[in-house]
């Protein structure tokens, strides 16, 4: 059979049934084969769309997200949301079509040297120069995809061997001699770590994405409550606990709660897992967790010490690492702990001035209305952070944002993907003026695919974070962020693409047209969110300064 069927039979064959993409020239004898194919194909407006779409299909669903696009400009367009799947270790397959191979390195019309160009933001990729290999080199990229620590792995595929004969034969299993993920944690360094748990007065858990990614949350509620040590989340280990559980202490670092982030101050043991202690949740490194020892569980060895030396390393699958710590796990005698960090969480609430529509309001607002199982992807900036804060994640992969890369225009493709992943769940685009016109031709293909994606823009006439920053550190000299002489008619945008719109501008509006929102089962709807210009996100904690230099307003 031809390149193009064995394509199409080993996606079916690694039970892929939708694939975001947008086709081109040498990608279309792939196309014309998937046109015949019981796999779905969701045509998407830009190829960026794509590759959002598949990594929000993936972290919602957790399998792999599959997207594809033609060579040159379609290929590179996907290369920020390979990027953003990169950073936040999402797995997900590109599937680009390349010139053919004599024309390889020619600077032929529509070719770049994608494999090149994507080499540092991918696990791995492919150049498929022989027919023959196209088979093993799906199985490898799914597997690579989809094991150790997740990511995205890009497969080129020259016009040629799509259209070349060769042999089907799909391999059972795979064995890379070179690629051994460790899943199983030393015991000793495990009986080391539960050893100085035991003797911890002041243990505190940190939790991030990568127990999302394993599938570990039960286990990592288990052993809260098992042993009574309190939790704090990285953006991406949100959800993983309830938010309300009594000893989760909500997000650290720079947009994190006040308690959150005294309790990193003052703790004598910091139990790590599935982070990579990124800037933004350290600080100041010279003065995070100061008189803490630190265990790091991870599954990425590259990931331990590489940003915060540890005391106790333990690489492994941290699903099957809490396995084991919950097989030793007790109630500790912190008694002194979990008291003085319930009184920081009565002392230091969340606050907010409630004059008028704010972004807080509406999003505790949606928090209430909205089930366990909702879906709330957001944008990048301040929309993003006021979600972290006033949303009540109850579950894993019930929120879907950019957290290493920062992608604007990340949230709305997300948000479709997710949908299309779970069709019977509410899905909740939470967006910035500015960042949901960066993908706004979206709408196009949600309203094609009747997908009710609900989208909440929260629209204060400006890039809002960067403001922010300008008023806080820059004098107020507002360069290039005010958007207020060229906003778009967001009602009319909606309209103009088939989806729903509406404008709101005080609590009372918001609260008698969400339930509309809500009930809109076949097309999106846009929202537009009137809120103050120079509403900020606080708790702030500047770039670089120690944790405990909090900023809670204006002066």
């Amino acid at each position: 059979m031809t390149g193009a069927e064995i394509v199409v039979k080993s996606l079916r064959k690694e039970g892929v049934d939708i694939i975001f993409g947008y086709p081109g020239g040498v990608l279309l004898p792939l196309c014309d084969h998937l046109y015949d194919s019981d796999i779905k194909v969701i045509l998407v407006r830009h190829e960026q769309g794509a590759a959002h779409a598949a990594d929000g299909y993936a972290r919602s669903s957790g399998r792999v997200g599959v997207c594809m696009a033609t060579s040159g400009p379609g290929a590179t367009n996907l290369v920020t949301g390979i990027a953003t799947a990169y950073m936040d270790s999402i797995p997900l397959v590109a599937i680009t079509g390349q010139v053919a191979t004599h024309l390889i390195g020619s600077d032929a019309f529509q070719e770049v040297d994608i494999t090149g160009i994507t080499r540092p933001i991918t696990k791995h990729n492919y150049l498929v120069k022989n027919v023959n290999d196209i088979a093993i080199t799906i199985k490898e990229a799914f597997y690579i995809a989809s094991s150790g620590r997740p990511g995205p792995v890009l497969i080129d595929l020259p016009v040629d061997v799509q259209r070349a004969e060769g042999r089907f034969e799909y391999p059972e299993s795979v064995e890379i001699r070179s690629y051994k993920p460790t899943y199983e944690g030393h015991p000793l360094q495990i009986e080391k770590a539960w050893k100085t748990i035991k003797e911890a007065k002041k243990p505190l858990l940190l939790v991030g994405g990568g127990v999302i990614a394993s599938n570990a949350s039960d286990e990592l509620r288990s052993f809260i409550d098992n042993t009574g040590i309190p939790a704090i989340f990285t953006l991406m280990g949100l959800g993983s606990v309830p938010i309300e559980h009594p000893l989760a202490l909500g997000m650290l670092g720079m947009h994190g709660t006040k308690y959150a982030n005294y309790a990193v101050i003052e703790t004598d043991l910091l139990i790590a897992v599935g982070c990579r202690f990124d800037d933004r949740i350290t600080g100041d490194i010279k003065t995070f967790a100061p008189h803490a020892k630190i265990i790091h569980i991870d599954i990425d060895p590259s990931s331990i010490s590489k940003n915060i030396v540890v005391d106790i390393p333990i690489v492994g699958d941290a699903k099957n690492i809490l396995i084991k710590l919950c097989e030793k796990a007790e109630k500790l005698d912190i008694e002194p702990w979990v008291k003085k960090i319930k009184e920081w969480k009565k002392r230091y609430p969340l606050t907010y001035d409630k004059n008028g529509l704010k972004p807080q309001y509406i999003i505790e607002k949606l928090s209430s209305l909205l089930p366990d199982d909702a879906i709330i992807c957001t944008e990048v900036g301040q929309n993003q952070m006021w979600t972290a804060q006033y949303y009540k994640f109850r579950r894993p992969r019930t929120l879907i944002t950019s957290g290493g890369l920062g992608t604007m225009g990340f949230g709305f493709p997300a948000a479709i993907g997710a949908q299309v992943a779970n069709p019977e769940k509410i899905v909740v685009d939470i967006a910035g003026d500015g960042s949901i016109q960066m993908n706004i031709q979206e709408l196009a293909t949600a309203v094609y695919n009747k997908l009710p994606v609900k989208i909440i823009i929260l629209n204060n006439c400006c890039l809002g974070m960067v403001r922010q920053w300008q008023q806080l550190f820059y004098k107020k000299r507002y360069a290039y962020t005010c958007l207020k002489n060229a906003e778009p008619d967001f009602v009319k945008l909606a309209d103009a693409y088939g989806a729903v719109g509406y404008k709101v501008t005080s609590p009372e509006e918001f609260d008698k047209i969400i339930p509309k929102v809500l009930e809109e089962k076949e097309r999106p709807v846009l929202v537009d969110c009137r809120i103050c210009e120079e509403e900020n996100v606080f708790p702030m904690v500047p770039a670089g300064e120690s944790l405990d230099r909090i900023l809670e307003g204006l002066a």
